[in-house]
């Protein structure tokens, strides 16, 4: 029975897909309900082949084994790049007997090579543009290996189309270009009976989960491929787009130090859109298992980290011009960099003799004629039909165009299918037909549309003579039109064509701001493309701008565009994840968690799971103990409505109070009043208050201040600063303590309290520049305090107290969860070179959860807290029973001598 539990990735990727249905296709070798053909998953190790996962150690390797010749990347490093489709273009052979190959050279996974450092090994990994029989994939497989470097991974049919148009595009694509999935409850209804993913229209119908099942699996199909060739100790791996955002999970379940990089090449949704996904935390967790994680624009990565904040409680830092999301102990690292065109493809092709006569054949064709271009894919997205709207628009409000400006529309074939691609294509058609019917003339077609595939060559050639290229897309990851445009029109440095366009170098841009390229483009008219009127207002100021002003917006697009290339991007994204990686083998590392739960904890070497043995036996052959214990987060859980302790929380403290060989401590930041309520029933229980800034030794003596007497003026600069951001930010509060001003905003919208939280610090560290005062951030609060005041301060206080009476502390306990505690871990460190404890005491510095902290030892939770407390009481129960047991015993000892003694002096001595 399939699990319908889709955070549990252990079940998915046991290949437990029953519910997908039987599987299509061409009769090929089946296993289980997807067929999965057992591979021969063999990985290179120095010296040696060694077969995984239980394979017959009597059998030898399968020579037709993918990885059984792939050499071992000791040497050097390699990097293994893994996307959708290898950069492979496969032809079955005319006489039908086996296949022929040959690189793709418009791949821009072929072309990144380019800034790949010359002593990298690349290797790539992928599925075929072609059905290749099951009986020849293991030869094909070779074939790719030894002469390509490509390891081909090989989808079934029937999961290869839920995978791709199931998922990707039906489910994916449309998220992410802002398309929500309204559906009717009748059009819901027929989505899940239809048996066809592919008639149903992209962002209709309900969230197909079956799909989702088949990504995963695709993904698994991926990652066992990479399996095969990988040598995870030198290898670098570069996962690329939407297709595979759950690759990164099973890559790091399988190799914790694996270095992971993934750059997306559509856009990402703002989070209002990408929290529709019912399976958003699942694929966030994924990505957050990478290293590196690269988007086009600032906009994307910023949405991207905007979900990341609100759906996951994740905040990102920037450091010295790098961003990084601090998920337990690891640095995944954001990378912003628009990827660029291959500057050697295109002035290859400006170069070659079909460009000359294609050019001038156009050049006769639209001679007198003002040229605009579009190039684009025939896509619901790509605004084709706005753009022809905003032209018909331009020619009716501007009658000196007709009969001297046409638009020449190139159309690519569509990649995916269904109603709305369909609906769009009509209405292409029908704009098209009516602005040559209204506005045509003998010999004058306003709008020539080509809709088929174009030749590099002649799509160069349509580049050079455009005097504008319009990109009207309502949204797309990137689109490099823009780019070959201008290039093409720089023309080849050095040539000197016949056909070559006369005279100084221009162009013009008329791009959607919704498109990733348009931050880099400054010179270009950026436009709403929903905007007709706008649109069309763009196309005229474009094509009557004068001729130095064109000329001037090339000269920048040109420098910027033959600088910042695709092996510039290649190059910048493999620096920075070799940055990223740099500490991956210095750190010890755990992976915790289930499914798309998986997560790997770095942390420090020494940093270790407090052992309950281990503390339990230092304790009992102590003398004198300090145990300092913080409150929120540690005797509590952070999330608890009902903030007081528990009777057993009271029971374990008044137990540890009553051994006299013990000083116990509760260091919170609560006020005292609070404190002193809650546990009023622990007489013997110390408080340090307001993070130490007033204490007490035990409930019959009177509170302390720990500093000198303070003037607080302070205070009556923050409270109106701290009011006026309660007044803006709805959920938000001041909390005011005795020595300090607290604004919390855990209840306030996430994303807009954390950006309120780091004005108001910024706010109040200006106001308060010249106070002795410390304005310090924490979780979901914004502290004011003097300073001097700290947890770590007081911890020391009471310690050198505990010195002063005598009693040198042999064992200290010291435990916390959040920020403030981290300056009692790092103040007690030394304190045995300081000589403020006995020579060998045990020091237990301790935090709740593995996270990142100067603390030497951990514990899970509250509860694992509050169980290692227990051990310690029954351990002063078992002391205190013991000593009064000895106390007995030596009294009814002694009773017994004095009665031996009175009778031995009644008895006489000697005989008679």
């Amino acid at each position: 029975m399939m699990s319908r539990s889709y955070t549990n990735l252990l079940d998915l990727a046991e290949g437990n897909f029953a519910a997908l249905g039987p599987v299509g296709g061409s009769g090929r070798q089946r296993h289980g309900s997807f067929g999965l053909r057992r591979m021969s998953r063999v990985m290179t190790v120095p010296g040696t082949l060694t077969e995984l996962d239980g394979e017959d150690e009597s059998e030898p390797a399968a020579t037709s084994s993918v990885a059984s010749d792939v050499p071992s990347s000791v040497a050097a490093d390699r990097l293994i790049v893994v996307s959708n489709q290898l950069p492979i273009v496969a032809r079955r052979r005319p006489d039908g007997r086996g296949w022929s190959f040959s690189w793709d050279d418009d791949s821009l996974l072929l072309q990144l090579r380019d800034g790949i450092p010359d002593e990298m090994e690349v290797l790539f990994v992928g599925s075929l543009r072609a059905d290749v029989p099951a009986a020849e994939q293991d030869a094909v497989s070779q074939a790719l290996l030894d002469r390509f470097r490509c390891a081909p991974v090989f989808l079934p049919d029937h999961l290869n189309d839920r995978f791709y148009h199931g998922f990707c595009k039906r489910q994916l694509w449309p998220l992410f270009h802002y398309m929500l999935p309204f559906s009717s409850p009748a059009s819901a209804s027929a989505a899940a009976t239809s048996s066809s993913v592919a008639t149903s229209s992209p962002g209709n119908g309900c969230f197909d989960r079956s799909a989702w099942e088949a990504y995963v699996l695709a993904n698994k199909f991926f990652f066992e491929k990479v399996v095969e060739v990988i040598n995870p100790e030198d290898d670098y791996v570069w996962v690329h787009d939407y297709h595979l955002l759950a690759l990164p999970t099973f890559l790091r379940r399988r190799f914790n130090r694996l270095r992971i990089g993934f750059f997306l090449h559509s856009p990402f949704p703002s989070s209002e859109i990408y929290r529709t996904l019912p399976v958003r935390d699942e694929i966030l967790k994924a990505l957050l298992n990478c290293d590196l994680i690269g988007f086009h624009t600032f906009d994307y990565a910023r949405h991207f980290l905007s979900c990341c904040s609100r759906m996951l409680g994740i905040e990102y830092q920037s450091k010295r011009g790098y961003i990084g999301l601090d998920y337990f102990g690891r640095t995944v690292g954001i990378k912003i960099m628009p990827v660029g065109v291959h500057m050697g493809q295109l002035e290859s092709g400006l170069r070659l003799p079909d460009r000359e006569w294609r050019l001038s054949e156009l050049q006769q064709q639209f001679q007198g004629k003002t040229v605009l271009l579009g190039v684009d894919d025939m896509d619901i997205f790509k605004g084709i039909n706005l753009k022809l709207l905003a032209f018909e628009n331009m020619l009716r409000t501007h009658p000196k165009w007709q009969g001297r400006a046409v638009l020449v529309q190139i159309a690519n074939p569509a990649r995916g299918r269904g109603k709305d691609l369909e609906a769009i294509q009509a209405e292409i058609e029908q704009s098209c037909q009516r602005i040559n019917v209204d506005f045509g003339q003998s010999g004058y077609s306003p709008v020539v549309f080509i809709n088929r595939d174009v030749s590099s060559v002649e799509k160069v050639a349509y580049y050079t003579i455009a005097e504008c290229v319009v990109v009207t897309a309502v949204r797309d990851g990137m689109n490099l039109t823009p780019y070959e445009y201008i290039v093409c029109r720089q023309g080849a440095p050095g040539s000197e064509s016949v056909s070559e366009v006369s005279g100084p170098k221009k162009s013009m841009l008329v791009v959607s701001e919704f498109i990733g390229c348009s931050p880099s483009l400054s010179g270009a008219i950026r436009v709403n493309p929903w905007n007709i009127e706008a649109t069309a207002e763009a196309m005229n100021e474009a094509i009557s701008m004068p001729e130095q002003e064109k000329q001037l917006r090339h000269e920048k697009h040109y420098r910027y565009v033959s600088s910042h290339d695709v092996a510039y991007w290649s190059k910048s994204f493999i620096l920075d994840l070799e940055r990223a990686c740099r500490d991956h083998f210095k750190r010890t590392c755990w992976g915790i968690g289930l499914g798309f739960g998986f997560r790997v904890v770095a942390l420090d070497p020494h940093f270790r799971k407090l052992n309950m043995d281990s503390i339990v036996n230092a304790y009992e052959i102590s003398e004198s103990r300090a145990i300092l214990l913080d409150y929120d987060g540690t005797l509590v859980p952070q999330t608890s409505i009902n903030k007081e302790p528990s009777p057993e929380v009271l029971n374990i403290i008044n137990t540890l109070c009553s051994d006299s060989r013990n000083i116990v401590f509760l260091v919170s930041g609560r006020d005292k009043d609070t404190l002193g309520k809650w546990f009023s029933s622990c007489p013997k229980l110390g408080i340090a208050a307001e993070h130490g800034y007033i204490l007490r030794w035990s409930s019959k003596e009177e509170w302390q201040t720990c500093t000198q007497a303070m003037d607080f003026g302070w205070m009556q600069m923050a409270k109106p600063v701290m009011n006026l951001y309660t007044e803006a930010t709805d959920g938000s509060y001041i909390e005011r303590k005795e020595s300090a001003l607290v604004w919390h905003h855990q209840d306030a919208d996430p994303g807009f309290g954390s950006s309120q939280a780091k004005e108001l610090l910024d706010h109040l560290e200006s106001v308060l520049a010249n106070e002795p005062v410390s304005v310090k951030s924490g979780q979901f609060i914004v502290e004011v305090k003097p300073q001097g005041v700290s947890k770590g301060i007081v911890a020391e206080r009471i310690l050198a107290s505990v010195k002063e009476r005598g009693k040198q502390a042999d064992f200290v306990l010291c435990i916390g969860d959040d920020r403030s505690d981290e300056d009692m871990f790092e103040n007690i460190a030394d304190i045995i070179k300081r000589n403020m404890v006995a020579p060998r005491t045990s020091l237990f510095a301790c935090t709740v959860g593995q996270k990142p902290s100067k603390a030497k030892f951990y514990l899970d939770d509250t509860f694992e807290v509050v169980a290692m407390l227990s051990a310690l009481a029954d351990a002063t129960g078992a002391e205190l029973k013991s000593d009064s047991a000895d106390e007995l015993a030596a009294s009814i000892s002694s009773l017994d001598i004095g009665d031996e003694q009175s009778e031995s002096s009644d008895t006489p001595i000697g005989g008679s």
